[in-house]
């Protein structure tokens, strides 16, 4: 008994000391490892620092908005705009809830719903809902979707279907003075930058700043006390930058563009309009141009041609060349010179006309209106080359212009030879840039004071509404003196309301223009280039005439037009358009004595519409324009000029009665006549000579039909004493594209 008693004992010791060293084993073990985890802060590999943090400790970022692009009166043109992302969750794991799936249960159904509403086929979201991936996304058709998107998707109330938020840029109207502002997109990161335009070249002012906010919290995410750790950096939105431009006139600017575009299909259209008294662009934009929220058409043309493109400017310059010859007092309006050709010193080729065999022994006055290159050749040597060269430079010509806009250019004065010098007064042989004649001109326009030019008004910072950039208009000096630029304005005044002037396409009814037309020539691999609308057609004009507050530039090169056309509809097409309704939207009266007539002639005719009418009715109308039968039929099958268009007294308006017409007797006809006919009757034309009709290859009373060739031969001499003057006047207007 005693034997099992000590047996029994002695395990209960046994078992005891095990149980003690199994405890002290384990106790030593947890002591280890907490002086372990106490020394590396590691635990399998895991920071426990970072994940205490991350279970404690809420961080929230402050998203900041990138500064917005405004007009002049604060309407946006740049901002940044909450955009969606669509995606879906694919991974049935994700729903616990049978009654509340959180992953796509019906694949088919939802690509039907959300086609409808993305505009895309339905078969190509169910691929997408249909893959093995856990989660995917609906490419560029479920990207940067705006909010009304979002909400037409969520009322579907979808299972799995969701939305991740991210800032977009948008741009008002898209295609606007999109060479100008430029674009901003998201890198991979989703960080907006800017690329081009104002957006690259203000990046600094533009950039925000995110913000944070970290706050630490119980396991519950409840705030563990007023006196926890918080950490807040403020989020800081990039400065507003405001511009000069008005949104309105760039609307105005923008759909006469497009207007001449689509009629016309020019190669390039550049177009500025400016507040000439303080130099603030109120409105600049060009063909071919790009959407600045999808980026259609940037390929097409990158750079801002009104300020990167340089280009022999044609007549325009001649506005500069009068300025300097009447300041230097060389130039007399009444004086008298003989006017088609000048032989230049030494040089066996002249300085031509456009219409080479002139309009006689003209005053000076006259040839500013007719745009006479002989004009401005003889007042060039009057004045000197070197004091022409000299009054280029102080007009600014001869350097940038100093705009607030990224990679402007210079000019290239061609001042090597004799012939070169003379041909930059008439706008040949030199380049310069749209945006340095606007400055320019804002000398002609601003009473002898030069202007800078520029677009950006002012910067403000939103966070605490201080300007921190302020623009002020900035004189760069007075090339011309204020009775030299009045005496500009009136001249330039005439070239439109007269009634020899190559600007009367651009008068505007109300409101009388100051303007001076040109026609450039475009240099080509094998010297310039020739042929009918291969120029670039250009204007500078302002209006009021008398104290203008507008100034305008317009250039349109190699439109396609009819052969009995020129430069002026499509130049016309946006000029009129912007600076009539430009005036009116800044209330500037109109002044009501103010005509579209010409001064000393009368072309308010408009063409009736006479296709179908029997001859004998249109020959019994009174007071019927002169007429031209073409045919022995009884009606009338085709007419040119169309209907609605005016004419001056006395031009001929063709009428065609039958399909294969005999061709009239054309002896005296002018130029602009013979191309109106060959162009109603298809004819494939070849010209010899400059003047009137002398002679042509097909005999009067041949009857013609569609390709025949015709070959017509001019003289300078018209034949026929009895041709009106109306026809001279209107020989003159045809050639001008030929400046």
């Amino acid at each position: 008994m005693n034997t099992q008693n000590l047996v029994h004992k002695k395990r209960i010791h046994v078992g005891a000391a095990l149980l003690l060293g199994l405890f002290a084993l384990l106790f030593f073990l947890l002591i280890g490892r907490f002086f372990f985890l106490q020394a590396t802060g590691e635990a399998h590999g895991h920071d426990l620092s970072i994940e205490a943090s991350e279970r404690y400790n809420v961080n929230k970022k402050i998203n900041a908005s990138r500064g917005a692009i405004l007009d002049r009166t604060g309407k946006p043109i740049a901002e940044d705009t909450p955009s969606f992302n669509l995606v879906a969750v694919l991974d049935k794991t994700m729903t616990t809830n049978k009654e509340k799936p959180r992953h796509v249960v019906d694949p088919k159904g939802t690509a039907d719903k959300l086609a409808s509403i993305l505009e895309t086929d339905s078969n190509e979201l169910f691929e997408r809902l249909s893959s093995d991936r856990k989660q995917v996304e609906f490419g560029a058709v479920g990207r940067d979707l705006p909010l009304s998107k979002k909400q037409e998707i969520e009322d579907l109330e979808l299972p799995g279907i969701a939305f991740v938020e991210n800032a977009k840029r948008f741009y008002f109207n898209g295609k606007f003075a999109s060479h100008v502002i430029g674009f901003a997109r998201a890198d991979d990161e989703g960080e907006i930058n800017g690329v081009s335009g104002l957006e690259k070249m203000l990046e600094e002012e533009l950039k925000e700043q995110d913000g944070s906010l970290s706050v630490k919290t119980d396991n519950k995410g409840i705030k563990l006390s007023m006196n926890s750790d918080v950490s807040y950096v403020p989020a800081i939105n990039g400065n507003n930058v405001y511009l000069t431009l008005d949104r309105t006139i760039q609307t105005f600017l923008e759909e006469a563009m497009n207007n001449v575009v689509k009629e016309y299909e020019p190669e390039r259209i550049i177009a500025i309009v400016a507040d000439p008294k303080t130099g603030k662009i109120l409105g600049m934009g060009s063909r071919p141009t790009f959407d600045l929220n999808t980026r259609e058409g940037l390929t097409d043309n990158w750079n801002n041609d009104a300020i990167s493109n340089r280009f022999e400017p044609g007549s325009t310059m001649k506005i500069f060349s009068l300025a300097a010859a009447i300041e230097e007092g060389v130039y007399q309006g009444s004086e008298l010179y003989q006017s088609g050709a000048y032989k230049l010193p030494n040089d066996p080729i002249p300085v031509y006309d456009h219409n080479r065999s002139g309009w006689g022994l003209i005053s000076f006055e006259e040839g500013v209106q007719r745009s006479s290159n002989v004009a401005f050749a003889l007042l060039a040597e009057k004045m000197g080359t070197d004091t022409l060269l000299e009054y280029i430079k102080s007009f600014g010509m001869d350097e940038p212009t100093g705009i607030d806009l990224p990679d402007e250019v210079t000019s290239s004065i061609n001042y090597h030879y004799y012939r070169d010098r003379i041909s930059t007064a008439f706008g040949q042989g030199s380049a310069f840039t749209p945006i340095q004649q606007i400055q320019a001109a804002t000398a002609i326009a601003n009473k002898g004071k030069m202007m800078q030019p520029y677009v950006i008004e002012k910067i403000v910072n939103p966070n605490t509404n201080q300007t921190v950039v302020e623009n002020k208009p900035k004189a760069k000096g007075s090339p011309i003196s204020e009775n030299t630029a009045s005496k500009v304005l009136e001249v330039l005044e005439s070239v439109v309301s007269s009634e020899n002037g190559t600007g009367r396409p651009y008068s505007i009814e109300g409101y009388s223009v100051a303007a001076k037309t040109g026609t450039a020539q475009i240099p080509g691999p094998g010297g310039y280039l020739s042929g009918h609308g291969e120029y670039i057609y250009s204007i500078i004009g302002m209006a009021p005439a008398d104290d203008p507050e507008l100034l305008m530039y317009v250039a349109v090169e190699k439109p396609k037009i009819a052969q009995h056309e020129n430069g002026a509809g499509p130049v016309s097409g946006v000029f009129n358009s912007v600076m009539k309704r430009s005036l009116q939207y800044l209330s500037i009266k109109p002044d009501e004595n103010q005509s579209l007539t010409p001064k000393k002639q009368n072309i308010g005719v408009k063409v009736p519409n006479l296709v179908g009418k029997s001859i004998q009715d249109v020959s019994s109308e009174s007071q019927a324009p002169n007429y031209v039968v073409v045919g022995e039929g009884s009606k009338v099958l085709k007419q040119t000029p169309q209907a609605g268009q005016e004419v001056i007294k006395g031009e001929k308006i063709f009428l065609v009665t039958e399909e294969s017409p005999s061709l009239p007797d054309m002896t005296g006809w002018s130029l602009r006549d013979v191309r109106k006919l060959a162009n109603i009757l298809e004819l494939d034309t070849k010209i010899e000579g400059n003047g009137y009709v002398h002679q042509q290859s097909i005999m009067p009373g041949t009857p013609v039909e569609k390709g025949n060739q015709l070959v017509v031969e001019l003289h300078s001499n018209r034949p026929l004493p009895e041709a009106n003057e109306a026809e001279q006047s209107d020989d003159s207007s045809e050639e001008a594209d030929e400046e």
